[in-house]
């Protein structure tokens, strides 16, 4: 019996068939071992890169290089270049931080929890997830850095020996920030490469040129893919998953102790930690949608990015927007009910202050908007589900710019009151990020392969012979 006939038959007598009527496979009918391999390799290897992809990068590159100039022109300067006056202290570099703080969380929460809860449907998805979170931590690390004012001796702040033996200050949630932030950041990059090494040793593989495989040989560390191998990756990744599925709380429950600890009406509140985990996954699931319909339509993977992908992150985003709403309801209430004059007042400031169209926006496009999500054809249609995406992220930005201000431009003392004003130096910065993160994402989409193939090809098992292409 010749093998590919051998091969179908043990696929017929032991695999759960799927029904290709069925619009909520995982894999679509049609895919098997060699078409995914072909298919995600050659994007890599062989493929022209398409004109989606310079036209990307071009634009990303361009912001890039106003970042560039902007942090020159920071360091030359100092932070007065900034809208930040007293008693604005924190205003878009801080925003930025928490932002892309919150993006990065979502490739944690697909790649490890997922992985733990045996979700098979992450497996698509994960890959350019996780790199999505490293490239959002690496934009969120610098704005504290250069909020600083001396960047050159942020080493200050880390615990290194001296002979003056002066410490930072380990009471403070700055200081608890370095060590968060360094820490999710080494265990994303170690979970990411770790789980693309199967994949490298396949690139290794196809590639025809020398230097090509030269490179791809290197950073597969020798991949055989043998059992022994198999069985060590296996249980790196589950160790891995372990320790980053915590992360996925602690992180941005930190972040959120910068403000909550401080005793300011409108931060000083115990629901901050939760109210910033879920603020975190609702957009980090925000810009996976944001990234992943655009490459999906691009590069023609609707059979490995399926209407099921688009559906289930469509209900995690709407539940944690849910969790948000009633975070949103609950501030006003426990104002009220604490008796503060201060709290309540901090509370009629968003809703009626000179930053007031912060609050309304946020309640629009984080609240009302994404209310749109409890509807199927919205989360499994490609234009709403990247409209209500994208809403979702600049209603999270604007809500970090409301938490701040807000907070800070009416102090106890009504003779230090200011509005904060935005100058063209705090929009570079910001804008010069989103730059700097499109130039490292589009690279890593060229250069690496933005899709699991070793974990796609798991699932075909549980398809029918031929890839389920039997009605």
């Amino acid at each position: 019996m010749p093998e590919s006939i051998a091969l179908e038959e043990r696929q017929r007598h032991t695999a759960r068939p799927l029904d290709p009527n069925n619009p909520l496979e995982v894999v679509a009918p049609g895919t098997t071992f060699e078409t995914v391999s072909e298919q995600i390799s050659s994007i890599v290897l062989t493929r022209k890169t398409p004109l989606f992809w310079w036209c990307t990068f071009g634009f990303g590159l361009f912001l890039f290089v106003v970042f560039g100039i902007s942090i020159a022109y920071l360091l030359a300067k100092g932070i007065g270049i900034w809208g930040v006056q007293i008693p604005v202290a924190w205003a878009f570099a801080i925003t930025n931080f928490v932002w892309w703080i919150g993006i990065g969380h979502a490739g944690t929460l697909i790649s490890a929890f997922l992985l733990l809860m045996n979700q098979g449907w992450r497996n698509s998805i994960n890959r350019f997830a996780e790199a999505m979170t490293i490239f959002a931590v690496m934009c969120a690390g610098m704005f504290p850095l250069f909020h600083l004012g001396r960047a050159w001796i942020f080493y200050w702040i880390l615990p290194y020996p001296n002979t003056m033996t002066a410490q930072p200050n380990f009471r403070s949630p700055l200081v608890w920030d370095v060590f968060a932030v360094s820490t999710y950041f080494t265990i994303s990059v170690l979970f990411w490469y770790i789980g693309m090494i199967p994949d490298l040793g396949t690139l290794r593989d196809r590639a025809a040129g020398g230097f090509k495989k030269g490179f791809y040989g290197v950073l597969a560390f020798g991949w055989r893919g043998s059992s022994h191998h198999w069985r060590l990756h296996q249980t790196a990744c589950l160790l891995l998953a372990g320790i980053a599925t915590p992360l996925v709380l602690s992180v941005h429950t930190v972040v959120s102790f910068d403000f909550t600890i401080a005793i300011l009406p409108g931060w000083h509140s115990t629901i901050f930690p939760p109210y910033f985990v879920a603020g975190a996954i609702y957009s980090g699931f925000a810009m996976v949608l944001v990234l992943g319909l655009p490459l999906r339509a691009v590069y023609g993977l609707h059979n490995l990015i399926t209407v099921r992908h688009l559906n289930n992150c469509g209900k995690l985003m709407l539940v944690t927007g849910l969790f948000l709403a009633y975070t949103y309801l609950i501030e006003p209430f426990t104002a009220w009910y604490s008796g503060n004059d201060f709290e309540m007042y901090t509370v009629h400031n968003r809703a009626v202050g000179p930053h007031a169209w912060s609050y309304w926006l946020v309640i629009l496009l984080n609240v009302v908007i994404p209310q749109a999500l409890w509807f199927y054809k919205v989360r499994t249609r490609v234009v709403p589900l990247f409209t209500v995406s994208m809403v979702v992220l600049v209603g999270m930005w604007v809500e970090r710019f409301m938490i701040i201000v807000t907070a800070l431009d009416r102090d106890f003392l009504p003779s230090s009151w200011s509005n904060f004003v935005a100058t063209f130096w705090d929009n570079a910065m910001f804008w010069g990020s989103i730059g700097m993160f499109i130039v490292l994402f589009m690279l890593f989409v060229r250069f690496l392969p933005m899709i699991p193939m070793a974990e796609v090809r798991e699932l075909l098992p549980f398809s029918k012979p031929g890839g389920g292409t039997e009605k």
